[in-house]
């Protein structure tokens, strides 16, 4: 009698991502789905035969699925479970010497010594501080970041970046107009863009990213707001931390995705611990359902916490591609191990900065 599988399964799945096995049998016929001894899933085909069977993926490892009725068995192909990895780095730029230097050399020159690391993972973040655009004039600030187009699309092709955050207090440096060349560069080089946009609401908006059949969404906020930075509804600009924004815009993220990803713009310079504003912010992206928060802006290298089973809060990643010494010059990429209910793990993969250009530290490559 017929018993047949017609879904090729995905490459790999994550741990509880969901998945379905379609296929036909006898009429009305109890179905067992199976990894091995375990029972991944049970169904009745319909009266055609047809059947649609939903299951979970089970803990890491590599499984042949089989696919069971009365007295038959066919096979339902081989599945990977694996932790979707999730790589963040704190700040770079592409103002003060790094753009001149990439004009040079080229827009790979900076990425060359870790471009490996992160382009395993599979999903990649940072925080971009450079206005990307010839249009505008200096803010009237200490400092002012502006780079050069050429450096964003090794971003995407050599270091596997997928989002950037322009939550910051340099992504409007040089005007808002500015600032939307520069979202419109990023994106042409396939990154997509949080934490800033044509409007307050629009900046709020989550970049959403299916790996591994589990929906992971990132959201950017600044707590570092110059004066005209802030997005509003009719202006562009940056997302502003406001817990009653968070609230809501986590909560509607969990709605969509499996794991939800807060990147801030927070704290001081050269402060690793975190202070009560950053605490209050954390708390909220946890309470309303986030289950990762990361921090930059303070140019040094934090600590990584677990405040809850499946959650992490990394206080701030510190410097990546960004002049550097001393304490700034010492930072790491934060490798986190994801499945469908959050964090299963992290490390911390130290790199040092020379000059601008992070190298990942021997026996991490």
């Amino acid at each position: 009698m017929l018993l047949r599988v017609d879904t090729k399964l995905p490459s790999w799945l994550a741990p509880g991502a969901r998945a379905v096995v379609t296929g036909f049998a006898g009429a009305d016929e109890r179905l067992t789905l199976r990894a091995g001894s375990s029972v991944l899933g049970r169904t009745t085909s319909g009266p055609r035969g047809g059947f649609r069977l939903r299951f979970r993926a089970p803990a890491p490892g590599h499984y042949r699925l089989t696919i069971a009725a009365p007295g038959r068995v066919a096979p339902a192909g081989p599945l990977v479970v694996r932790p979707l990895l999730l790589d963040a780095v704190g700040d770079i730029t592409f103002g003060e010497q790094v753009g001149p230097t990439v004009l040079r050399y080229g827009g790979a020159y900076p990425w060359t010594r870790v471009a490996g690391a992160l382009r395993r993972a599979d999903i990649t973040t940072g925080n971009l501080e450079t206005s990307i655009s010839a249009r505008g004039i200096a803010a009237a600030k200490e400092f002012t970041f502006r780079g050069p187009p050429q450096a964003i699309p090794p971003m995407r092709t050599v270091a596997g970046f997928d989002v950037l955050t322009l939550a910051n207090n340099h992504s409007v440096d040089f005007g808002r107009d500015a600032l939307l060349d520069t979202i419109r560069i990023v994106r042409a080089a396939g990154i997509q863009v949080i934490g800033a946009g044509a409007t307050d609401r629009l900046a709020r908006r989550p970049a959403m990213l299916e790996k591994g059949g589990i929906r992971v969404a990132l959201l950017g906020y600044s707590d570092v707001n110059p004066l005209g930075f802030v997005a509003d509804s009719a202006r562009a600009g940056t997302a502003r931390a406001e817990l009653g924004s968070i609230d809501a815009d986590v909560r509607a993220a969990r709605r969509r995705a499996d794991v939800v990803v807060c990147f801030f713009h927070w704290g001081t310079e050269l402060h690793a611990a975190p202070e009560a504003r950053q605490q209050q912010f954390a708390a909220a992206c946890l309470a309303a359902g986030a289950q990762v928060v990361l921090g930059a802006h303070p140019h040094v290298l934090g600590s990584v916490i677990r405040p809850f089973r499946r959650t992490l809060v990394a206080w701030t990643l510190g410097n990546f591609v960004f002049p550097s010494s001393g304490r700034t010059s010492d930072t790491a990429i934060l490798e986190v191990a994801l499945d469908a209910r959050g964090v299963r793990s992290f490390r911390l993969l130290p790199v040092t900065i020379d000059g601008f250009r992070p190298r990942l530290l021997p026996g991490h490559d």
